[in-house]
Formats: C-alpha cells, structure tokens, sequence
C-alpha cells in the first residue's frame, strides 16, 4: 500500500518512525459528465481568470482569501514552519478507555506502518502496551494544512489511526427528536425486544452492496447492448396503523425468514387518545352500555323467576309423592284391621 504521509509517533520520550496509508478503499461506481446529444466528455478546465488562459498543474499554487478579496499566496515552504509540535509527529496525548470516544466523531482510517527496521522494536512495545491496558490512545497530528485529531488502536497486528472530528464540530441534535410526548408501554417494548431477538446478530463480512451488483448489472446489460434487467415489484403491504400489529407481524415475518414456526400472534389495539370528537362517540357507547346492563339483569331476574317456578314444582311434585305415599300405607292399614276382624268373628262363630 502507498503511502500518503511520512512521519513519527511520539509516545513521551519515544519516536516511532512510521508511515500513513489509507485502510479503506472506495469502490462506488464512479460516472463521467458526457454531453447527452454526441456523448462527448464534459470537462473543467483550470483557466487562470487575470490572463485568460488554462495553467498546468504545475503552475498552480495556493492562496488565503483576505477579507477584502485579497489573495496572499502561501508556499509550501511556509507551512513547513509551522509552530506546530504535531506537523510531521503524530503526538500522543493521552490514553483512554475505548467507549469513551464518541461514535460521531469518527472519520477516516489509517493503518500505521513501522518506517524500517529500527521503528519494529518500539512500535511492537506501543501495541502491546495498548493491548494489554485495553485502551485507546489519543493524538494530535497535521494532515492536508490542518491539525486534527486522532484515535490509535490495534488491528490484529497492526497499529490503525481513525481521524476524529474536534468535538466542537459535532453538531447538537436540537430539533432531531419528536415534538409529541409519546409514551411507550411494557407491551410494546416486550414486542420490540422479541424482534430483536428474533433478527438476532449477523457477521459483518456477510453484508455487501447490493446497490453497486445492481448498477454493475445495468452496465454490462448497456455495453453488450441489451436491455437494462427489470426492477422487480416490491411486495404489497396493506397500511399497519396499530403499532402493535406492526411489531407482532414484524416478529412473525422475521421467524419465517429463518425458517422458524411463526405461532399465533395475538393483536391488540392500542389506547385510543380521548379527544373532543371522541365524546360523543364515548357518550353513546355509554348509553348502549347502560342498555346492555339493563338487558343483562332482565335475563337474570328471567332465569331467576324460572328457578324459583322450577323449584315449586319440584316442591309441589314432591307433596304429590307424599300424599300418594301415605295414602297407600293407609289403605294396606285398613285392608289389615279389616281381615283381622273377619277372622275374629269367624273364630267366635265356631
């Protein structure tokens, strides 16, 4: 790998020599301005605008704008000068715990490489150092006419550089977060954290530009002079307004992907805010409510009139039983007395 910058760390009394080289590449699919009607080229012409003319690039130098529109010409010979410790050092200022730097001030990355042989020894001491301590390192360094700042960590057995922006040039995120004071409830969120789940984790390495396949694919299809592939329809979706509806149908789809058994997912509306159009809807719901009531307890009262009605029955059934049941052991009585006064008088005859 080239490199774009020549110079040496500076961790306290110790001089890393060391050279900078890019550690990411950009692989976007670059296009050219053409003229639609003849597919000429478009191009911009470095035209100097006091003697009407194009420059070569070695012609060309840098310049300060005043104020007043003057131009004062800056060498590179001037910015050699600068008062800066960290012109040609990358300066290591001070060591912190990894989480303490904030995401949004990352920038480009850089892979540090040891300038020569003399620059192995301290430079292995300087990434095992870090490792060992499980921290960070954070520097100052010049680079393209300005001094910025710096985040060295070790990459397997490397040490890289991620440029950080000054934390004065990270923007607050006023006027970013809803307006509206929304709550979220325990429903919800158990709901979220099982779609978090079920999407689990993925290896970074698996995921690629897509986009970039797409548009490689529109190219050759364009040069070979055939038509350009079909953009395929996106799948229809109906409009999921109950956000729990959405998160449980999010769930389900999410186990299909992975070929798991969806299960039934129950959905439940959420709370509709109470509003002014709301009320009279909510008054008739009322009333058809207090009408259900009464309906209610005339089924009640009903079913407990058919019991009581029931029971007298059973009662009046149960007398009817009786009686015929004492009648019956009163005639055996008399049939008895009967017979045994006939046989008396039999006996007397005799």
């Amino acid at each position: 790998m080239r490199s774009i910058w020549n110079g040496a760390i500076s961790f306290g009394l110790v001089s890393i020599p060391i050279k900078l080289v890019n550690a990411t590449e950009n692989r976007s699919i670059a296009f050219r301005q053409i003229h639609t009607e003849d597919g000429g080229r478009i191009r911009y012409r470095k035209v100097c605008e006091l003697e009407d003319r194009e420059v070569s690039q070695a012609e060309i130098g840098k310049g300060y704008e005043d104020a007043d529109g003057t131009i004062i010409p800056i060498t590179d010979e001037d910015l050699s000068h600068l008062p800066l410790p960290t012109a040609k050092t990358i300066e290591i200022v001070a060591f912190v715990p990894a989480d303490r730097i904030d995401p949004l001030q990352m920038d480009s990355a850089y892979y540090l490489a040891a300038g020569g042989a003399p620059a192995a020894k301290p430079y292995t001491l300087l990434r095992e150092a870090l490792k060992r301590s499980q921290k960070v390192a954070i520097a100052k360094y010049a680079l393209r006419g300005r001094e910025r700042l710096g985040m060295l960590r070790v990459v397997e057995d490397a040490i890289a550089m991620h440029g950080l922006l000054w934390p004065d040039e990270v923007r607050a995120p006023e006027g970013v977060a809803p307006d509206a004071h929304v709550t979220v409830n325990d429903k919800e969120l158990d709901l979220a954290d099982a779609l978090m789940d079920t999407l689990g984790e993925i290896e970074l390495d698996e995921l690629h530009d897509e986009y970039r396949e797409a548009l490689e694919e529109v190219v050759a299809a364009k040069a070979a002079g055939e038509a350009p592939p079909q953009t395929p329809e996106p799948a229809k979706s109906g409009k999921v307004l109950d956000l729990m509806a959405a998160l449980e149908k999010s769930v389900r789809a999410a186990k299909e992907s992975r070929g798991e058994e969806p299960g039934e997912a129950e959905v439940r509306s959420l709370p509709q805010r109470k509003t002014a159009r709301a009320a009279p809807k909510q008054a008739a719901g009322k009333k058809s409510t207090a009408a259900a009531k009464k309906a209610a307890a005339k089924k009640t009262a009903s079913s407990a009139s058919a019991k009581k009605s029931t029971a007298k029955t059973a009662q009046g059934t149960k007398k009817t039983a009786a009686k015929s049941t004492t009648a019956k052991s009163t005639a055996k009585s008399t049939a008895k007395k009967t017979a045994a006064k006939k046989t008396a008088s039999r006996k007397r005859t005799a």
